[in-house]
């Protein structure tokens, strides 16, 4: 299965990631329209929040529009996504997005454009 992988021992939270993902997918840098969300914590670190493809949306969603793909990631089918919104109430981690902007809600696919380019190397594609 391919995923996203965080370590927010390394992240320095310049959100290099929210403007990339935000752009290759909405062709804009709007830290709202990223599949990926970094916050400060209160111990002055960062956690980085992001899909990990654990499928409960897809469990949620009655019109079948969200699907796991061969490689293990769970795909939005925005053809036939109602948006609704259900997969976003009801993801256990708060990795599903909607923006008001958008017809559909979205999530990471792990695409690996973020990590490509995070300059702290606190982001990298995986197989498991």
């Amino acid at each position: 299965m391919r995923k996203l992988a965080t370590d927010s021992s390394k992240c320095i939270g310049c959100g290099v990631c929210e403007r990339v993902c935000s752009k290759v997918f909405y062709k804009s840098e709007d830290r709202e329209k990223s599949a990926i969300r970094i916050t400060l914590c209160e111990n002055g670190g960062y956690s980085i929040a992001v899909c990990d493809q654990c499928g409960v949306c897809k469990e949620m969603c009655q019109i079948m529009a969200l699907k796991t793909a061969h490689s293990g990631v769970v795909q939005i089918n925005k053809k036939l996504c109602v948006g609704c919104l259900v997969c976003v109430g009801e993801c256990l981690r708060d990795y599903m997005f909607y923006n008001d902007e958008l017809p559909t809600p979205f999530k990471c696919v792990a695409c690996g454009s973020c990590a490509a380019q995070c300059p702290a190397g606190a982001l990298a594609i995986v197989e498991r």
